[in-house]
Formats: C-alpha cells, sequence, structure tokens
C-alpha cells in the first residue's frame, strides 16, 4: 500500500488537475494515517468518506478502500463526526473537496 502522504498528495493534485477544489486540511502520520474525505456538494450539503472497515477489504490489502459514512449531510453533521475521530485517532488526514456532483475517484467497499 501507498503511503499514505503519496496517495494524499496524488489524490489532491488529480482533483485540482481537473478543476475541483482540493486541500489537505489535517495532515496526520504520513506512512499510515487513516484518511477521510469531506466532499462539500456547493449546494449547503457535505458528504464524508472514512476508511472501509478492515471485514470489507477481503483478500485486498492493497489498496485504500472507503465507506460513505454521512451523504449529503448538514456541513456541522460532517465536522462533529471528523472531530470525534480525531479525538479517537490523532494521526488520521482530513482531505476537504468541492465539487458539484460526479466520481471522487475513491474506491468504495462493496
Amino acid at each position: 500500500m501507498f503511503r499514505t502522504d503519496i496517495w494524499v498528495a496524488g489524490f489532491v493534485r488529480r482533483h485540482n488537475d481537473i478543476g475541483h477544489i482540493c486541500v489537505i486540511t489535517r495532515r496526520g502520520d504520513p506512512i499510515a494515517g487513516q484518511i477521510f474525505v469531506a466532499v462539500d456538494h456547493l449546494n449547503g450539503t457535505e458528504s464524508l468518506y472514512v476508511p472501509a472497515p478492515m471485514s470489507a477489504r477481503g483478500d485486498d490489502t492493497e489498496s485504500r478502500l472507503f465507506s460513505l459514512r454521512l451523504d449529503k449531510a448538514e456541513p456541522l453533521a460532517v465536522r462533529d463526526r471528523i472531530l470525534r475521530e480525531e479525538d479517537f485517532d490523532p494521526d488520521l488526514w482530513v482531505v476537504s473537496l468541492e465539487m458539484r456532483g460526479g466520481e471522487t475517484g475513491l474506491e468504495l467497499a462493496g
């Protein structure tokens, strides 16, 4: 599996190259930090993608899989969830992405 900092850098660059605004809003452990992606849909709602549980990975240990935890929720709900996760895991990364629709480019668990 790629280092977290390298994966995040590639994700941010890919989105910025296609015209989305994508920034790192919290840096965690550069090697093995978990990644949370907050998507602002530019209509007053946000979605939150979190690392998929290990049980969803099966035999695939190489790719980063995500689960949609909050879908088009109030921005405050997304921020509160991230704050709770930061209390539990201070090494996590948060990437913020602004896009109206379309594909995030995240690999989602089954």
